[in-house]
């Protein structure tokens, strides 16, 4: 499933392509593309989901008053987000990439990812996924966008 999310968003979103294109029509192409119908049906549910959450109550509850509250992780997803997986949210939080509201949409999309757990190279594609679908958040997928494509030049030290 994660494969057709990050397909999509390299042929469709990211590319700005044509986003608004019908499931049915998707779904063909991805077929074509050769990913199974019932992976296309989850990745296309969760990026429903996704959308759902910009419209979401939690919002609200989720003000910049926290910022200085500590996420502590459950263990469902202390056991999806590994230790590099959850210090790099708070990295992200810290040079502010993320804040509470982004931050809790990339922990349920994780969530709703279908593996036991996700690598820091696939939660940076959930995290990009999540601020290009925010409004507002443009500067934030920018920064995000330089930390996972910029390639150092020459010798780090």
């Amino acid at each position: 499933m994660f494969d057709i999310l990050v397909y999509l968003f390299e042929n469709y979103i990211h590319n700005e392509a044509d986003i608004y294109v019908n499931h049915a029509d998707l779904t063909k192409e991805l077929s074509r593309a050769g990913f199974h119908d019932d992976d296309i049906f989850k990745a296309l549910k969760w990026l429903d989901n996704l959308s759902a959450l910009q419209e979401s109550h939690v919002k609200p509850y989720l003000s910049k008053g926290i910022s200085n509250a500590t996420r502590i992780y459950s263990l469902p997803e202390q056991t999806k987000l590994d230790v590099d997986c959850r210090g790099f949210l708070l990295f992200l939080e810290q040079i502010n990439v993320l804040d509470a509201v982004t931050r809790e949409m990339v922990i349920d999309r994780v969530m709703d990812l279908d593996s036991s757990s996700i690598s820091l190279e696939d939660l940076k594609w959930v995290v990009l996924m999540v601020l290009f679908n925010v409004p507002g958040h443009e500067n934030a997928y920018a920064q995000m966008e330089d930390l996972i494509f910029d390639e150092p030049e020459g010798p780090l030290h």
